[in-house]
């Protein structure tokens, strides 16, 4: 999984604006790539990106 990790945190990075990103972004890269939100939360978290506007609870 490590390619497509590091894709995951080039998007991550990408989208992300001033350390943040939003739930609705986080949860479309998580769909997007196929993977569960907690995947995305965890590289947001290594990465020291907040995740804001949370919708579901998922972060």
């Amino acid at each position: 999984m490590s390619e497509q990790r590091e894709k995951i945190i080039k998007i991550v990075k990408e989208t992300a604006k001033e350390g943040r990103l939003s739930c609705t972004a986080a949860r479309k890269i998580a769909s997007d790539f196929h993977v569960p939100p907690k995947v995305v939360g965890d590289l947001c978290n290594e990465l020291k990106i907040k995740i804001k506007a949370c919708e579901l609870g998922c972060f």
